[in-house]
């Protein structure tokens, strides 16, 4: 059992290594990591960041089958590197390449990342006119879930509920959606393929 989960945890390691490995805004692994386990393991993290910026700590373990202490090390080695870089999201750390993302696409990209606002997002990119009893409906939560959502989305300057919901930064949410939809969920993925329905041409 434990050989076929270090199989899997190789195959893992090198699928995003090639990933981290062919991305040169990241850099390559440094002269004194240690052995190729480390080389193969940051180089991992490398790859996987930048294709799924925003994510907490416990997903980027559990998807590249780390070890706590592991990932730990290697996390705290590329931000002193300079090659990755972390914010403090509510009790989340969240992980994202370095220099590329600025404070606002920060916390849209930590929104996107948790299941009841993101399908709130979702959902008002596809309708803006939604309500919080239509949102309620075709996330499956109750209506409390929604208004506490819309509040933590207003306080970090991403809705604005003076009269219903609107999302303030429609574009910059439908393209980081577009961007990193498979990294997300299946519905991101389908409203990243109706994107060009969802965005308005006013010439």
């Amino acid at each position: 059992m434990t050989e076929g989960f270090d199989g899997q945890k190789r195959e893992t390691l090198r699928r995003f290594a090639a990933v981290g490995a062919a991305a040169p805004f990241v850099g390559t692994a440094s002269a004194d990591d240690e052995g190729s386990d480390g080389n193969e393991t940051r180089e991992a993290i490398r790859g996987y960041v930048p294709t799924t910026p925003g994510a907490h700590f416990s997903k980027l373990r559990d998807d590249l089958r780390l070890g706590t202490g592991e990932a730990q090390y290697h996390l705290r080695k590329l931000e002193e590197a300079g090659a990755i870089e972390s914010v403090k999201d509510d009790d989340y750390r969240r992980f994202f390449p370095a220099g590329r993302f600025d404070e606002t696409d920060k916390r849209a990209l930590g929104y996107l990342r948790r299941e009841t606002p993101r399908g709130m997002i979702l959902a008002l990119l596809r309708d803006p006119d939604a309500t919080g009893a239509d949102l309620a409906s075709a996330l499956g939560v109750s209506r409390p879930a929604i208004s506490a959502a819309a509040a933590d989305l207003e306080r970090a300057g991403l809705l604005d509920r003076t009269d219903g919901y609107a999302l303030t930064e429609p574009e910059r949410l439908l393209t980081l959606v577009v961007r990193y939809a498979d990294s997300f969920d299946a519905a991101a993925v389908a409203v990243a393929d109706d994107a060009a329905s969802l965005v308005s041409y006013d010439p």
